[in-house]
C-alpha cells in the first residue's frame, strides 16, 4: 500500500477506539506508535509531538504496516528527533540542594568553595555529592564529568558481570552522550553507552547492557537475537518500555 503523507496535527488525546499502542525496531531504536484503523484507502503516518501515529484500513495487514514504517525508518527517526529537541525539558540549576537522579534514586547535590573536585558520599539513606568549586561558573561541567566517571566505572562492572553470561569476552567500552540513543555494538570497536544511563535504576542500565552484548552475536533484531536478550534479561520487555519512559525525563544541565 503507498505512503501517504499527512499533516503534522497538535494536541494531546488519549487513545480512542480503533487505536492500539505497539513498539517497532528500527535500527537500534524502538519506537512507539499508536496504530489506528479507519475507513480510508492507504496507510499514512503522522509524527507529531505524541510521536508516531499510524492511519491504516481496516483491511491492512499489522506487516503491511510495519514494512512501511520500516521502509520510512531514516524519516520517522529524523521527525521523531526533531519533535525530541523542540521539547527539551528546562535546564537544570546546579545551586546547593538541587537533587537529580542517579541509578533511579534521588541525588543531592551540595556546592562548597574548593579546588575544582568531587566528593561522593553515597549511603543507603541518601546520595550526596558535594562539589568543591572555584567559581559557581564551573558547577554543570564539574557535575557532567563526575557523572560520566561513575558511569563509565558501573558499566565496566556491569559488561564484565553480563558479558560471561552471554559467552563474550567483556568488549572495549566508550560513552556516547545522545539524547536519543542508548548504546550501539560494534565487534571491531566494541560498545558505546550513553552516560546518562546512570540517571536511570540498575535494571533498566543492564538490560541496555544485555542488548548490546547480545549484537556480538547477533547483529540484527532478529528473533534469534530476541531469544538471546531473553535468556539473559528474561523481563526485557517491561524494562524496554520502562527506558522509553524514563528517557522523556532526562535533565539537562547548565
Amino acid at each position: 500500500m503507498p505512503y501517504l503523507p499527512e499533516a503534522l496535527v497538535s494536541g494531546e488525546q488519549p487513545l480512542a477506539a480503533g487505536e492500539t499502542a505497539r513498539t517497532i525496531e528500527l535500527g537500534e531504536r524502538t519506537v512507539s506508535y499508536v496504530l489506528r484503523r479507519a475507513r480510508r484507502r492507504t496507510i499514512g503516518l503522522t509524527i507529531d509531538h505524541r510521536g508516531l501515529r499510524v492511519g491504516a484500513p481496516p483491511r491492512a495487514t499489522l506487516r503491511e504496516v510495519e514494512s512501511l514504517i520500516r521502509q520510512h525508518g531514516e524519516w520517522v527517526g529524523r521527525k521523531l528527533d526533531e519533535w525530541r529537541a523542540r521539547r527539551q525539558p528546562e535546564p537544570l540549576r546546579i545551586v546547593d540542594g538541587v537533587q537529580l537522579p542517579m541509578l533511579g534514586r534521588p541525588l543531592t547535590i551540595r556546592l562548597a568553595l574548593g579546588g575544582n573536585r568531587c566528593v561522593w558520599n553515597l549511603q543507603t539513606s541518601g546520595q550526596t555529592l558535594t562539589l568543591c568549586l572555584r567559581s559557581p561558573a564551573e558547577a554543570s561541567r564539574l557535575l557532567e564529568k563526575a557523572l560520566r566517571e561513575r558511569a563509565r566505572n558501573l558499566f565496566i562492572e556491569r559488561l564484565a558481570d553480563h558479558a560471561p553470561r552471554l559467552g563474550v569476552d567483556p568488549p572495549p567500552l566508550s560513552l556516547s552522550a545522545a539524547r536519543t540513543r542508548w548504546g550501539s555494538c560494534s565487534r571491531r570497536s566494541g560498545i558505546r553507552l550513553n552516560w546518562r544511563l546512570i540517571h536511570f535504576p540498575l535494571p533498566v542500565i543492564d538490560y541496555v547492557v544485555v542488548h548490546e552484548l547480545a549484537h556480538l552475536h547477533e547483529m540484527n533484531h532478529s528473533p534469534r537475537f530476541w531469544a538471546i536478550v531473553s535468556g539473559a534479561c528474561p523481563n526485557h520487555q517491561a524494562l524496554r518500555v520502562e527506558l522509553q519512559g524514563l528517557g522523556k525525563t532526562l535533565p539537562s544541565l547548565v
